[in-house]
């Protein structure tokens, strides 16, 4: 008798826990869908450079593939030239960072014809130097009467970016007497965040969208001789021969277009959590509607 007990006793114990672990897992609509979509897909590969607004914009296309469309997704970190030669020769699927038309002209005018350009995801980019808004200068003409303020240095990213390319040119244009300090879009904002701290004065490479706006009070300089181009794009560039491969795939990127107020929320959410995954996820669960007019008809949420 006591024996019986025990074993009844341990079957309650078990259904319970079995219950238990059903409650905490994804509902039949969302978690099973998925892993059954997974099923026989190819990995998405996606390239990006660590630029904010790059590294938020792919993490949240990687969050929508893999919990809404079942695939896995591949996230690798470039440099802005191994962007373009990589989807040229077909080594990834596509990025969501092509500045246009000045910021990456080159790139384009090398690839252009090996890969396909499915048009803006974002419009009102825009790059330049920036400056805290203390600074009393508004224009790049007046750099170098002012040369000693900024320690006779521009403060970078990484080489090979258009940008920089864009400040080599003005830095030649303007006779600027000034060291350009390669970097990366990190020890770009420290340095920022550092001068500001200080008071300093810093002029940096800056582009919008970018959350260095929302957090400082800045300022790009004037440049009376283009020499950063005028409002540009942010394009999705895929391989060729997307849309025959995954024509899912190819209609979901061609259909993503998000505005200011959007990739602004995803960019501070990433740089307050420090993890661009996970507020990929959140700002995915906290922009639905949105989300849905990308997504193809079968994945929609109802």
């Amino acid at each position: 008798m006591i024996k019986n007990k025990k074993i009844l006793a341990f079957l309650m114990v078990f259904i319970l826990a079995s219950l238990l672990v059903a409650g905490c897992g994804e509902s039949p609509e969302s978690g099973d869908k998925v892993a059954k979509d997974s099923q026989n897909k190819e990995t998405i590969k996606l390239l990006y450079v660590e630029w904010a607004c790059a590294r938020a914009t792919t993490h949240v296309i990687a969050d929508v593939l893999e919990n809404f469309m079942g695939y896995k997704v591949e996230l690798t970190p470039v440099s802005a030239a191994a962007m373009y030669e990589g989807l040229a020769a077909g080594e990834a699927d596509a990025m969501f960072c092509a500045w246009l038309p000045w910021t990456h002209k080159d790139y384009m005018e090398k690839v252009g014809d090996k890969i396909e350009n499915l048009g803006p995801n974002f419009r009102g980019a825009k790059i330049g130097l920036v400056v805290p808004s203390y600074v009393e200068i508004n224009s790049i003409e007046e750099m170098n009467s002012v040369k000693d303020k900024f320690n006779g240095q521009i403060i970078g990213i990484d080489p090979g970016a258009g940008i920089m390319k864009a400040t080599e040119k003005a830095i030649n244009e303007y006779g600027l007497d000034y060291e350009l300090v390669e970097g990366s879009g990190a020890t770009m904002t420290a340095a920022l965040k550092q001068a500001i701290e200080k008071g300093d004065w810093v002029v940096v490479t800056g582009w919008s969208p970018h959350w260095k706006f929302a957090r400082w009070d800045l300022k790009y300089l004037e440049d009376p001789k283009g020499c950063y181009g005028e409002e540009e794009t942010i394009n999705t560039i895929v391989r060729k021969g997307l849309k025959e491969d995954m024509p899912e795939v190819y209609e979901f990127f061609d259909k993503f277009y998000w505005e200011q107020k959007d990739i602004s929320s995803a960019m501070n959410m990433a740089e307050e959590m420090g993890d661009s995954k996970a507020a990929a996820r959140k700002w995915v669960e906290e922009n639905m509607d949105l989300v849905n007019t990308w997504l193809p008809d079968k994945y929609q949420q109802k």
